[in-house]
């Protein structure tokens, strides 16, 4: 199943990195803070401005974004977890970010 989202919205799966925690402690899932970190997954056609003009989004397909905590709606499709958000609750979009996770 795909999901396209309409307008200034934008899908978003949250990146979890690994952390490996020194003297073998466990955190539980329930005490983990959500990561802030995400890539587009997919993207809407743009914001609809007064005039009735659609302006095309920053963001595309694949970038990596910086996210805020409570920030948009959590999905679930096909087993996976996605959020849904709008363009403007993205902070900011990690540039070089894929190239560095290629090269480890």
């Amino acid at each position: 199943m795909t999901l396209r989202p309409l307008y200034d919205r934008i899908v978003v799966k949250r990146i979890e990195e690994k952390q490996q925690m020194q003297g073998g402690l466990h955190i539980p899932d329930s005490a983990k803070e959500k990561p802030q970190e995400g890539e587009v997954i997919a993207i809407g056609k743009g914001k609809r401005l007064e005039d009735g003009k659609v302006v095309p989004l920053d963001v595309k397909v694949g970038d990596r974004v910086l996210l805020g905590k409570y920030s948009g709606s959590e999905i679930k499709l096909d087993g996976e977890e996605y959020l849904i958000i709008r363009e403007d609750e993205v902070l900011g979009i990690l540039e070089g970010a894929t190239k560095l996770a290629k090269a480890s």
